[in-house]
C-alpha cells in the first residue's frame, strides 16, 4: 500500500484527519482580517476574530461553525473569507447550508487540528435491560420525531439486530412479469400498488412475537435491495404490509431474499442495537469487555451536515470544505433506488461551480458520504469509509475526482456504490475502492477518463455489477485500471470492466484484470474497442457479448487456468492479435439469439495466438513478458498498473 494510504489509515487507528500540505497549513496558521476562528472554548458572542481567548475571556473565537460562517457571510463575496476551526469535537444539529452568497469562503481545521464534525448527539443515561442488554431512553423516539437507522459506538458502525441472524429468510411472494432491461422501459407490466407494499412469509419465520413498530425489512431484488417498515400482519394470510413501498415486487427477477432488523429478537451477537419505538429507548449489547457507561455513543439526528446549495440560476461557488472529520447522520425509511441513490450526503453539493473537498474523512455515517452536483468541482484526497450507502455520487461537467480512499460502502443499503457518478468530460482517477457489497465504480455520460484506480472485494453481496459498471456511456475511457479479486455471487453475475445498455464508442485499453471470472460483459452496447489489456483467470474466463455489436477485442492478453469462453461471437467485428491461452486448450465461442445460446464451436487460432504469453509477473500490477514471449510479435505491450489508486 502506498505511504499516502498507510498515513491515512493511521489516522483512522490513531483518532486523527489527513495532515495538510505544507503551503496549506501555512495558509492556515495566516491570521488575516477575513479570517474567523471556530474553538470549543469559543463563545458565538465574542467577535470571532482571535484563534484563542483572550486572557479576560472577553474576545476570542466563536463556539459554532454556523455563527462563524454566518459572519463570513456579511462580509459580502468580493474579497475570500476563511472559517478556522481548532482541534475538537463539534456537535451540529442542524444541516450548515452554505449559497451563493458565500462565494470564495473556505472552511478548514487549523493547521495540525483534529478537527469532527458530528451530525448527532451523545446518548447517556445507559441502564441494563435484561441480560446482556443496555439501553438509554431518548426523547420523541415513540413519536417517531426523532428516528435513526445508524448507531455509533467507541468508534464503530454499529450492526442493527439481524433475523436471522446470518443468511435470509425465503419469502413466498412472486412477480413473474418479465423484465424489459432499463432501455425497453422496465416493468412488461406496473407493479401495483399491493405488489409494491407486500410480502407473504413463511409461518416458520414470523409470527405474533414480530413489534411491527420497530421492525424493517431489507427486501432483495438484483442489483438492488429496499429497506421498507411495517405497518400491518396478518397472520392467517401469511402477509406482511409494508409502511413504505419497494423499488421493485418482492420476488421479481425471482430473488426471494429478505431480512428482518431492528427487532430484540435480532439481538444474538455483541455489537449489536436497535431502536425501541413502542418504549421509546435505544438498546445496545456491548462487546466483551466494552463499559457502555464509559463509552462514547453517537445517535443522529441530520441527513447532511454541510451541503452547498445553489440553484441552476445562481450555482454556489467558489467554496473550498478541507481537513475536516465529518460523522453520524441518518436516512429516512424509504427504498434507496439503483445504488441507493435517493440518500443525501454528509457533504453534499447541489448547483456548485468551483467548489473543492479537499483531505477530508467521512465516516460512520447513515447515507452517502459525499453527494454532490456541479461544474468544475474537485474532490481529492478524501477518505470516506463505513457508510450506510455511497461512498461518493457524482454529477457534473469538467470536474475531478482523484486520489480518494473509498471503502466499507453499503453497510445498510448493499446496492451502494463506492463511487458513482455521470455527465462530461469528468477525470476520475487514482482512486482506491474496495469492500463494496455491490459496484465499485459505477460512471456513464459522455467523455469521461476513469483512468488508474484501483479495485478490489466488490460484488461481495448482490449482482449484474462489477469493478467498473458503465451504462449509457459515450465516448468512455477506462485505461491504467487495476481491477483484482471480484467474486461471483450468483444471479447475473460480476465483471471487472462491464459496458451496459446504450455504452457506445468507449475504449477499455491497458488494464489489468485479475482473479475475476468474467474480465468483461458487455450488454446492448455497440461500437466499443477493447485492445491492449491482460485478463488472467484462476478458473474459467468469460467474455460476454449478449445484443451487442460492432466490438473491436485485439492485442489482449487472456490466461485462464481453465477453459476461455467468447458468448455471442457475433459481436465481434474484428478479433485479431490476441494471446488466448487456456491450460486446458479449450478456446469456446458461442452463437447467441438475445440470452440464449443457439451454438457452440471450438475457436481456431486464425487470426489469434493460442499460446502461453510466457508472463513474467503481474501480482502487483506490473506486467511483464519473458524474452520470447509471443507478445512482442502481436505488438502487444506491456503494462504498468502499479501505481493505479491513490498517489504519494
Amino acid at each position: 500500500m502506498k505511504r499516502y494510504l498507510v498515513l491515512m489509515t493511521a489516522g483512522v487507528l490513531l483518532g486523527v484527519i489527513p495532515l495538510l500540505s505544507t503551503d496549506e497549513s501555512r495558509a492556515s496558521n495566516t491570521i488575516t482580517t477575513s479570517a474567523f476562528f471556530v474553538a470549543p472554548n469559543g463563545s458565538d458572542s465574542w467577535s470571532g476574530r482571535k484563534p484563542a481567548p483572550n486572557a479576560k475571556r472577553t474576545d476570542g473565537p466563536f463556539a459554532t461553525l454556523a455563527t462563524a460562517c454566518a459572519a463570513a457571510r456579511k462580509m459580502g463575496t468580493k474579497q475570500p473569507r476563511k472559517v478556522i476551526i481548532q482541534s475538537g469535537q463539534y456537535f451540529l444539529n442542524k444541516t450548515l447550508v452554505l449559497t451563493d452568497k458565500d462565494a470564495g469562503l473556505t472552511i478548514e481545521a487549523a493547521a495540525g487540528a483534529k478537527v469532527y464534525l458530528y451530525g448527532g448527539r451523545k446518548v447517556t443515561g445507559w441502564k441494563k435491560d435484561g441480560g446482556k442488554l443496555y439501553s438509554a431512553a431518548l426523547p420523541n423516539v415513540k413519536q417517531r420525531k426523532w428516528d435513526f437507522r445508524a448507531l455509533v459506538v467507541n468508534g464503530r458502525f454499529c450492526r442493527r439486530a439481524r433475523l436471522p441472524e446470518e443468511g435470509f429468510f425465503t419469502h413466498q411472494s412472486t412477480f413473474n412479469v418479465p423484465w424489459m432491461t432499463s432501455t425497453g422501459g422496465g416493468w412488461k407490466r406496473k407493479p401495483t400498488n399491493e405488489e409494491l407494499t407486500s410480502l407473504k412469509y413463511r409461518p416458520d419465520d414470523l409470527s405474533g412475537w414480530l413489534d411491527i413498530n420497530n421492525a424493517e425489512l431489507t427486501v432483495y431484488h438484483m442489483w438492488d435491495e429496499s429497506l421498507v417498515g411495517v405497518s400491518a400482519m396478518d397472520e392467517k394470510s401469511h402477509t406482511l404490509t409494508f409502511a413504505n413501498p419497494s423499488g421493485h415486487p418482492p420476488g421479481a427477477f425471482g430473488v426471494k431474499k429478505y431480512v428482518v432488523w431492528n427487532i430484540r429478537e435480532g439481538m444474538t451477537k455483541p455489537g449489536q442495537w436497535y431502536l425501541d419505538r413502542t418504549a421509546g429507548k435505544v438498546v445496545y449489547r456491548p462487546l466483551p469487555g466494552e463499559d457502555i457507561a464509559d463509552s462514547p455513543v453517537f445517535a443522529p439526528t441530520i441527513e447532511s451536515i454541510i451541503q452547498i446549495k445553489g440553484t441552476r440560476n445562481k450555482p454556489a461557488g467558489n467554496i473550498t470544505i478541507r481537513g475536516l472529520a465529518l460523522s453520524v447522520t441518518t436516512t429516512p425509511l424509504m427504498a434507496g433506488g439503483f445504488g441507493a441513490g435517493r440518500f443525501d450526503g454528509a457533504v453534499s453539493i447541489v448547483s456548485g461551480r468551483n467548489c473543492r473537498l479537499l483531505d477530508l474523512e467521512i465516516f460512520n455515517v447513515g447515507g452517502q458520504g459525499v453527494k454532490v452536483s456541479g461544474s468544475n468541482l474537485r474532490i481529492e484526497r478524501c477518505h470516506v469509509h463505513h457508510t450506510g450507502a455511497c461512498g461518493i455520487k457524482f454529477s457534473g461537467a469538467g470536474s475531478v475526482v482523484t486520489n480518494n480512499y473509498i471503502h466499507h460502502v453499503g453497510l445498510t443499503y448493499p446496492s451502494a456504490i463506492g463511487l458513482q457518478g455521470g455527465g462530461k468530460d469528468n477525470e476520475i482517477s487514482h482512486n482506491e475502492i474496495h469492500d463494496t457489497p455491490y459496484t465499485a465504480i459505477n460512471w456513464g455520460g459522455e467523455r469521461n477518463r476513469i483512468e488508474n484506480n484501483l479495485i478490489y472485494r466488490a460484488m461481495l453481496e448482490l449482482h449484474d455489477g462489477g469493478g467498473i459498471y458503465c451504462f449509457a456511456g459515450r465516448g468512455l475511457v477506462l485505461r491504467g485500471n487495476f481491477i483484482r479479486d471480484i467474486p461471483d455471487t450468483g444471479g447475473y453475475g460480476s465483471s471487472a470492466y462491464y459496458l451496459d445498455e446504450r455504452s457506445e464508442n468507449c475504449i477499455v485499453e491497458r488494464n489489468l484484470s485479475l482473479r475475476v471470472g468474467r474480465p468483461t460483459h458487455n450488454h446492448m452496447a455497440k461500437n466499443n474497442t477493447i485492445r491492449n489489456n491482460v485478463f488472467i483467470c484462476d478458473e474459467d474466463a468469460r467474455f460476454t457479448f449478449p445484443r451487442s455489436s460492432d466490438f473491436v477485442f485485439e492485442r489482449n492478453i487472456v490466461y485462464a487456468k481453465g477453459k476461455i469462453v467468447f458468448d455471442n461471437t457475433n459481436a465481434l467485428s474484428a478479433f485479431k492479435n490476441n494471446i488466448l491461452y487456456s491450460t486446458e486448450g479449450k478456446v469456446q465461442g458461442n452463437k447467441m439469439s438475445r440470452y440464449s445460446r443457439t451454438g457452440s464451436e471450438q475457436l481456431q487460432p486464425d487470426d489469434n495466438l493460442f499460446a502461453d504469453p510466457l508472463l513474467v509477473e503481474f501480482e502487483k500490477g506490473r506486467v511483464s513478458f519473458a524474452v520470447r514471449s509471443p507478445a512482442v510479435k502481436l505488438g502487444i505491450e506491456p503494462i504498468d498498473v502499479s501505481d493505479a489508486g491513490p498517489r504519494p
